[in-house]
């Protein structure tokens, strides 16, 4: 049962905050970039698909072959959705901000300009008529996939500035068919609003005010949901971030329990766990002579294969120790079978090496020998530093498995369990799944540091 202990967590609000900072932007500009690249992929696809329906519907709604003019400017968006493609980078880019401009320039210009290609002669107000400013909306949605939400304001504020220019071009062209208009008053009689809405001739600047005025609250809106998807990506990507620093330590399992927690980790508190050291033996006189990439190589493969072991056993990673290691069993939550879990890493952790160095020996490389300290006891848990923090078990239960460690080079053994750990193993719930036969009893030990001798228990020969 764990003993909490009330010590002032003195660093609550400040601690490791820039260390924080730092590493949460670094997360999450890189899952912004990597939302950017899928969302512009997203987006020209999207803009393709759209474009090929707007294709397959135009000749519907005109069915007079000055629609293949629209149809070819279809293939203009379609070229600049490509180019945004290739140009497209996380953070700020002109050139897709000139692609946009260009975009939103090319539909201004096909709403208000008439068709070229058509054989009506209809007054220029007519275009407004046609109510294709509703295809701004398309390029506005697109948006909201890949850009952000100070981009798809933008996208707005332009589009605004573009249709007001759009619509004073027109307000400011030559009156035609004032006799074609002159009929439909004189047919409306004194209704001057039916008038407005019907004359072929009438801009209806209240009405291009208005588009213009729902076209920004859309935008507006749209800019606030991008705005607080990214930050949803942000938060997201801090909780992967501590994610990865989890696993960097704990098991899978352990990760996944701890990430369902508040800041478990905080709390300082006592608690009784299995505490396991690893080391070369030799390391030293090894790394001599040898490159320093062999060496480095060496110690990954190594790292590697007991890494694996520990959280295979439900471990704790608590650190690297140069050509050594120390795991703990039973951190940050004590389990029913903490010492047997560290017994059966040890074993394991025998058998990884005996098949490393069988791998080794073909090739010319000479053995790696193991030799492991295991002792159950209580300790301390908590996070520790200021700026930097740590996950930290200390007490005189890891510094006596860290002596027992060093012991086996004078009892020329691979192992030295304390009578502790073997103790609490032979009462746990999978005491029955372990061989402790294999486990020799010594006498009692000097342990330095230690008032009272330390029984143990050995395994194996040191040399290989």
């Amino acid at each position: 049962m764990a003993e909490a202990i009330e010590i002032p967590y003195a660093g609550d609000a400040a601690a490791g905050r820039t260390d924080v900072r730092q590493d949460t932007r670094k997360f999450a500009e890189a899952a912004l970039a990597d939302s950017k690249r899928e969302g512009l992929q997203l987006a020209v696809r999207a803009r393709w698909i759209a474009l090929a329906v707007i294709a397959v519907t135009l000749p519907i709604s005109n069915p007079n072959l000055d629609v293949i003019y629209y149809i070819l400017m279809l293939g203009f968006f379609a070229a600049i959705g490509w180019a945004q493609l290739k140009v497209g980078k996380a953070g700020r880019s002109w050139p897709e901000l000139f692609l946009m401009s260009g975009d939103l320039a090319l539909l201004t210009f096909i709403d208000i300009v008439p068709n070229p290609w058509s054989t009506a002669n209809w007054p220029i107000g007519m275009q407004f008529h046609i109510n294709t400013f509703i295809y701004f909306f398309v390029l506005l949605a697109a948006a909201t996939l890949a850009y952000s939400w100070r981009t798809v304001f933008t996208m707005g504020v332009l589009t605004s500035v573009l249709w007001v220019a759009g619509v004073s071009w027109a307000w400011l062209q030559p009156v035609t068919h004032a006799a074609l208009s002159e009929r439909i008053r004189a047919a409306v009689g004194s209704d001057l609003r039916m008038f407005s809405l019907i004359d072929p001739a009438a801009i209806d600047i209240g009405a291009r005010v208005q588009e213009i005025t729902v076209f920004l609250i859309v935008a507006f809106t749209l800019a606030l949901a991008v705005r607080r998807s990214n930050r949803l990506l942000i938060s997201h990507a801090g909780i992967e971030r501590e994610r990865a620093n989890l696993a960097r330590y704990f098991s899978p399992n352990v990760v996944a329990e701890l990430s369902g927690n508040d800041e478990p980790l905080k709390q300082v508190r006592t608690q009784n766990v299995a505490v396991l050291f690893a080391d070369i033996v030799g390391f030293t006189r090894y790394a001599d002579g040898r490159s320093p990439t062999e060496v480095i190589a060496t110690l990954r493969l190594f790292h590697q294969r007991m890494e694996q072991e520990v959280f295979r056993h439900s471990g704790t990673l608590d650190k690297y120790l140069g050509d050594g290691l120390m795991a703990t069993f039973g951190t940050p939550f004590a389990g029913d079978n903490d010492a047997v879990n560290a017994l059966r890493c040890a074993e394991a952790m025998i058998g990884s090496i005996d098949e490393l160095n069988r791998e080794r020996k073909p090739r010319g490389e000479p053995p790696i020998q193991l030799s492991l300290g295991l002792h159950y006891g209580q300790v301390v848990l908590g996070d520790i530093g200021l700026n930097r923090l740590e996950f930290a078990v200390i007490g005189t239960t890891v510094n006596i498995a860290s002596r027992l460690e060093s012991m086996t080079r004078e009892l020329g053994c691979a192992l030295i369990a304390s009578d502790d750990l073997v103790q609490r193993a032979r009462t746990e719930k999978s005491s029955a799944s372990i061989d402790l036969g294999n486990l020799v009893e010594q006498p009692a030990q000097t342990v330095r540091g230690i008032e009272q001798p330390v029984g143990i228990w050995t395994l194996g020969a040191a040399a290989v």
